[in-house]
């Protein structure tokens, strides 16, 4: 089977944790956030993977070869020009899509869940039609666009932006299986395939709605990285506890705490619930850490309190620091003793030595 991951751009978004580092390589839940992706379309049999990426793809190449061994896969770069929106990148791998009448799936790079691919590729042979949508339920269907099925029916019928009445509360979620035919219904120029592609395809009752079930979080900015680690961290603790920090070790306050091997943790520590910890993270004595994210190589010294924070690599957070508000710092940032940092977006290699007690970026 045929994959294509839509990789995309600068990953202006989750600045500046991608000034350093392309988005998919960016580890989420100590884990490059692509790698997610790849190692459950190997394990659902999938042997070609087509990345479709315009930013960058020198570093991932010599990143991503060693995966292509260890999973089995074949990993291919499809490099864009200009922009392709979200449907042109089909167009441009259609020799590796297109190249037996099998169906392919196509997934933004931002998406984390369960990815049950081998329950979607059944769902679509199923009902033999050209296309299925993997949807999501959400609590506040007015924020997106919803989609609408025929009654008693998983066909699409409509689709819905930010409706005003309630239509339904199923959106998008970014997961996609289609029939190579849907490779004639698109051009090589920028298109997008839910403005441009799917409307076609629904009113030629030509595409379906499987619903997933579980978690689901498009991670690509801060707010929802964080929100995405804890539902990701909820759903490992029900189905792999014993990956994450015992809960009765000493420090664990809360559960849900994911931490390398390689890290430190001093005395007297509390922390979780939500919180990933990377590998060589150095934690000093009494530190309070909650919802918060630990980068490869962070610092952690006596006595800091961080809630809502992403840490980039090898940063220190100096003793009685104290970091809230969903605050990003870049790689080798440093924050002096006692600072305040509330809602700060923090270039790398800064180094803060008064408060920031209003959400702003430091450049």
């Amino acid at each position: 089977m045929k994959a294509l991951i839509l990789v995309g751009g600068f990953g202006t978004r989750l600045r500046p944790l991608t000034l350093t580092m392309p988005k998919p390589l960016v580890e989420f839940a100590n884990k490059p956030m692509i790698l997610h992706q790849i190692e459950a379309l190997a394990e659902a049999g999938v042997t070609d993977i087509v990345l479709a990426v315009n930013y960058r793809p020198e570093v991932m190449v010599s990143i991503l070869q060693k995966y292509e061994d260890l999973y089995n896969v074949k990993i291919t770069f499809s490099v864009e020009t200009e922009p392709l929106g979200t449907a042109g990148p089909l167009a441009l791998a259609r020799d590796i899509l297109g190249k037996d009448n099998s169906p392919f799936f196509v997934l933004n790079s931002d998406v984390i869940c369960d990815f049950p691919f081998l329950e979607l590729k059944a769902f679509h042979e199923a009902h033999g039609n050209e296309g299925t949508i993997v949807v999501t339920k959400v609590e506040e269907p007015s924020k997106y666009g919803v989609i609408v099925n025929k009654s008693d029916s998983s066909m699409i019928d409509r689709f819905v932006e930010k409706p005003v009445e309630f239509v339904g509360n199923k959106i998008n979620a970014g997961i996609y299986i289609f029939n190579p035919s849907i490779l004639d219904r698109i051009e090589l120029k920028p298109t997008s395939i839910e403005q441009e592609t799917f409307p076609l395809m629904a009113a030629d009752n030509q595409l379906h709605s499987f619903t997933l079930e579980g978690f689901w979080m498009d991670v690509g900015q801060p707010k929802d990285f964080l929100t995405g680690t804890c539902l990701y961290l909820a759903n490992v603790n029900k189905c792999n506890p014993g990956s994450l920090a015992n809960p009765n070790s000493g420090y664990v306050y809360g559960g849900n705490v994911l931490v390398d091997p390689t890290a430190k943790i001093g005395k007297d520590c509390r922390i979780g619930p939500n919180v990933v910890i990377g590998p060589g993270v150095i934690i000093g004595d009494g530190v309070r850490l909650q919802r918060c994210v630990l980068l490869e190589g962070s610092s952690v010294k006596d006595f800091a309190w961080i809630k809502n924070t992403i840490v980039g690599w090898h940063s220190t957070i100096g003793r009685w620091a104290r970091l809230e508000g969903t605050s990003v710092l870049g790689d080798y940032v440093t924050v002096k003793d006692e600072v305040y940092i509330n809602g700060g977006s923090i270039l790398p290699h800064k180094s803060i030595s008064s408060n920031i007690t209003e959400p702003q970026i430091i450049m």
